[in-house]
């Protein structure tokens, strides 16, 4: 049985965005076409049309939908108590949650003058914001808040500034959650001190 139209439509958007992206990734966003993405794929530029109208539109799609692991995690952290074991999982869901959303991220951090102007950039960094947010609920001082949002970035531009390390990708995905956790830990450890001094 052949598949149906909207699952074609589907299966060519899907198409048009993974090689969009690879393109973005490896010539930049800003030197990629429309012309050079429907040559890559093989069609006509009028048939990429009828999908995406701007590249924007396209980054825009792929953004939705890499960071949408991102937006679940954000929902489920809200729902959480602030304790050191939520943030332990917060850290460890973000780091998977970046396996596949990394490209994005290096794209925003790659061409943040052109971009600066669209809202996917307003959308990447609501999430990077709403995930450092909630690994900081609950931190009292401000070194512990530091801490904190120190163990968010060692995971996130770990993600994105690993390539010239030796190992593959999830040896050194697993290595700079251990950093980040280990900062994590830290900050959970002096505010326990300090609740401690409180109290004696």
């Amino acid at each position: 049985m052949g598949s149906t139209p909207k699952a074609r439509r589907s299966g060519t958007r899907e198409r048009i965005q993974r090689t969009a992206l690879d393109l973005f990734v490896s010539r930049g966003y800003e030197k990629t076409s429309l012309r050079e993405i429907a040559e890559e794929l093989g069609v006509t530029k009028a048939a990429l049309y009828y999908h995406f109208k701007t590249k924007e539109d396209i980054l825009t799609a792929l953004s939705d939908e890499l960071g949408r692991p991102v937006d679940e995690l954000v929902a489920w952290g809200r729902e959480q108590p602030p304790t050191p074991e939520t943030k332990r999982e917060l850290l460890r869901r973000y780091s998977e949650a970046l396996r596949d959303a990394a490209p994005i991220y290096r794209i925003l951090q790659e061409n943040q003058a052109t971009l600066r102007e669209l809202s996917i950039g307003a959308a990447l960094r609501e999430r990077l914001t709403d995930v450092g947010a909630l690994l900081q609920a609950g931190a009292g001082s401000l070194d512990g808040r530091v801490r904190c949002s120190s163990a968010m970035l060692a995971v996130h531009f770990g993600a994105l500034t690993l390539d010239g390390l030796p190992g593959d990708k999830e040896e050194k995905r697993a290595a700079v959650l251990r950093v980040g956790l280990e900062i994590l830990d830290s900050a959970a450890r002096e505010e326990t001190a300090a609740a401690l001094d409180a109290v004696g």
